[in-house]
């Protein structure tokens, strides 16, 4: 039966497609005709979760105790565990009865935020382009989407100056991350410090997503916002063990800093879901613990990879930065075409997925995004199919 007579709600009808959604109709068109797909779309890391940490979830499995429903705040242990792991990460003493929250994902996360602290009709900055999250969770809460549009001329950095000064008066979130989704670009410590005067100024709520905390190479160390004085007076931070410990399926992620901020989104929490099954937690808490050993070989093996694929696609005529952080390359289209056209190109004759940079917002548009999500052998031959195709930077293509 149609039900014609009924229609989605405005909040839903006003979203663009999703585009991981759309990728995933294309990549199964492709498979059932026979494609064997290299798939570099998604932020979705390869291997296995660490074996401590499937080794503890399986221990939490069969205790009964963890069968019912988890506390809405997360259990106290992974609590205490997310603080004295920020401490040690990051000289930054947390409160974990208050400062620390666990979520189902930093995904789930930044939208239930903007649900909690936004109303209808209030203005949010965000960077162009950005993690979607970043301003379709705002979209959802039917908030104003202003939009920072940050430029390759600046190394995709925000430029806090190109804000006008009645729209910083009126704003009362902003959203932004670095190491930055999806163009790989970092900032100095000298831009959180000027962030967070920014927003003690003009009364904004900073929401800075870091969840690229630990994919740092060649010696560089990403900031926190909350190690910026002041900071917590008017921020959070969103992590996720998704990237890191290769557990994105298992949706476990937490966000820190102010508490006011923190105890609003609990409650939004609260009438929602029950929070993160118990089990998952232990194994989480048993992940923030492994030793800096197993983060040196997850920034090896990425930083391999990037050095490799960045060789590669020099020899086809691109020149693209090497980023400090992150699992992505941010890859320009050659030049007369756009992002969706490259990337269904490319998928089309090659079988290797890419995401068009204009997913990511207007400011994307003329780029792609290929993560970092396969080993070099298979990254050789996504290289050599895009050479047999004639797919280059300086080639004109249909």
């Amino acid at each position: 039966m149609v039900l014609d007579w009924i229609g989605p709600a405005d909040r839903v009808q006003a979203l663009p497609p999703y585009v991981f959604a759309r990728l995933d109709e294309l990549k199964a068109r492709a498979r059932e005709q026979g494609l064997d797909l290299i798939d570099l779309g998604m932020g979705n890391p390869d291997g296995a979760t660490p074996e401590p940490v499937i080794e503890a979830a399986a221990k939490a499995l069969r205790d009964p105790a963890n069968h019912g429903y988890p506390p809405f705040e997360g259990t106290g242990s992974f609590r205490r565990t997310i603080a004295t792991w920020y401490e040690r990460r990051y000289g930054v003493k947390l409160d974990s009865e208050g400062e620390a929250l666990p979520l189902l994902g930093s995904k789930e996360g930044l939208t239930h935020l903007a649900l909690a602290y936004l109303n209808p009709g209030d203005l949010v900055l965000v960077p162009n382009p950005a993690y979607p999250a970043h301003f379709r969770g705002p979209l959802i809460a039917g908030a104003r989407v202003h939009s920072i549009m940050l430029k390759p001329e600046n190394d995709w950095a925000i430029d806090l100056n190109s804000i006008p000064e009645d729209v910083a008066r009126e704003a009362k979130v902003m959203y932004f991350n670095y190491p930055n989704n999806p163009t790989g670009a970092t900032a100095p410590r000298e831009f959180f410090e000027e962030v967070v005067a920014f927003a003690r100024h003009y009364s904004i709520l900073l929401v800075h997503d870091l969840c690229y905390a630990e994919l740092a190479f060649d010696g560089y160390q990403p900031t926190s916002l909350l190690e910026i004085d002041g900071a917590k007076d008017i921020g959070v931070e969103f992590h996720t063990l998704s990237k890191t410990y290769n557990m994105a399926g298992w949706r476990v992620g937490f966000v820190v800093g102010n508490r006011h901020v923190i105890q609003g989104l609990r409650t939004l929490k609260t009438n929602l879901d029950y929070g993160i099954f118990a089990a998952l937690q232990s194994a989480a808490e048993t992940a923030l613990q492994l030793p800096e050993t197993y983060l040196e070989q997850v920034q090896k093996r990425y930083s391999g990879r990037r050095d490799f694929l960045i060789s590669g696609l020099k020899k086809l005529g691109w020149t693209v930065r090497k980023p400090l952080a992150a699992m992505y390359l941010w890859v320009p289209c050659p030049p007369g075409m756009g992002s969706t056209d490259f990337a269904l190109t490319v998928l089309q004759n090659t079988g290797v997925v890419v995401t068009p940079g204009n997913a990511f917002g207007e400011g994307g548009e003329g780029f792609v995004r290929i993560s970092l999500i396969a080993d070099t052998e298979r990254l050789q031959t996504a290289l050599d199919r895009l050479e047999e195709a004639g797919i280059r930077f300086d080639a004109k293509l249909a």
